[in-house]
């Protein structure tokens, strides 16, 4: 009788289990393959977000101030035209979270920025008026001067009460005068700043999880749905002025203070002397893990007064952060007249 060939069930349950064994093995393997790699993308991710974000602000702040490097041009309240159509609380290089009427707050515990400046290639520190004809301001060097550019009209000196008008140049100047498309706060004697074609008044606000950006000039930013994601994932943003207590101290105190004073002229040279801006990105890893990896909120240079605080979201310590911090001189306010 031929003998029978084949395997039994136990073998063939055996095989079952040493298989199974190694698929449970290559499945484990393969998922912690595959969440190293979503935490290095994610990790990757974070880190190029974070560096466009402080990227975007250095550029702007150390733009801030340029084409109205003058005290008499600090401090005063500045009316924008169309499509904002609306007046800023004050003219200043770049303010620290200012009234919510002029940025609205971004997400919880994170702050504002208001950057201004412009982008002329005429003196930054203004034109003489010499005279005022209606709509017709006779400068020093008209010919600085094209049809479309936006300019300001300023006292001689800080004043009480000033107003600032931004305008248009309208049509190609005659020396000595230049045409503008409204003349408030022109003054003669007084000076007239060319910010150029394309001036900025830009607002940051970390919004929804992206920085956000919003120009005046484009839209009406006191409108929170009118910015426009230029980062993902960023989840912090903190800034604080560098303040100079005497003309010639050189920063000597960081804050979130921005300068008030009810004498127009003191004002003008708290600003002069606001010459640096420390700011600090916090970026996230786009990928939530299942466990709680990170166990305190991420620190800074100038966290004792304007500390990181991720605690809005219910799940911020399943996420890895990566923190981007510098300091950024306000570079054109070194070239004004100092204030005593």
């Amino acid at each position: 009788m031929p003998r029978e060939q084949g395997f039994t069930l136990v073998e063939v349950m055996v095989a079952m289990v040493i298989g199974m064994l190694g698929l449970i093995i290559m499945m484990q393997v393969f998922a912690a393959a595959e969440g190293q790699r979503r935490a290095t993308t994610g990790s990757g991710d974070a880190q190029s977000n974070g560096a466009m974000a402080l990227y975007a602000l250095q550029r702007d702040i150390r733009q801030g101030g340029y084409g109205f490097n003058a005290v008499n041009a600090f401090g005063c309240p500045l009316v924008l035209p169309a499509p904002a159509s609306r007046t800023l609380g004050q003219l200043a290089p770049v303010i620290v979270n200012p009234p919510t009427a002029d940025v609205p707050a971004g997400d919880a515990n994170t702050d504002t920025l208001l950057i201004a400046y412009g982008s002329n290639e005429g003196p930054p520190e203004g034109d003489v008026i010499t005279a005022v004809n209606g709509l017709q301001l006779a400068v020093q060097t008209a010919t600085n001067y094209a049809n479309g550019q936006r300019v300001l009209a300023a006292p001689s000196a800080p004043t009480a009460g000033c107003t600032f008008t931004l305008a248009a140049v309208n049509g190609a100047p005659t020396a000595p005068n230049v045409t503008v498309t409204d003349a408030s706060g022109a003054v003669d004697g007084g000076t007239l700043f060319n910010l150029g074609a394309n001036p900025r008044f830009l607002a940051y606000a970390v919004r929804g999880g992206n920085l956000t950006v919003c120009d005046y000039l484009a839209a009406n930013c006191s409108v929170a749905t009118n910015y426009v994601a230029i980062a993902n994932n960023i989840v912090s943003l903190r800034a604080q002025y560098g303040h100079a207590s005497t003309a010639v101290s050189g920063v000597d105190s960081w804050d979130q203070t921005t300068p008030a004073n009810a004498n127009q002229a003191t004002l003008a040279c708290l600003w002069a002397r606001t010459s640096a801006l420390r700011i600090a990105i916090v970026a996230r890893n786009s990928q939530v893990d299942r466990d709680q990896i990170t166990a305190a909120a991420p620190t800074w240079v100038g966290s004792a007064g304007a500390a990181i605080d991720l605690s809005a979201a219910g799940n911020w310590q399943n996420y890895r952060y990566k923190v981007f911090e510098t300091i950024i001189p306000i570079r054109n306010l070194p070239w004004m007249g100092t204030c005593t």
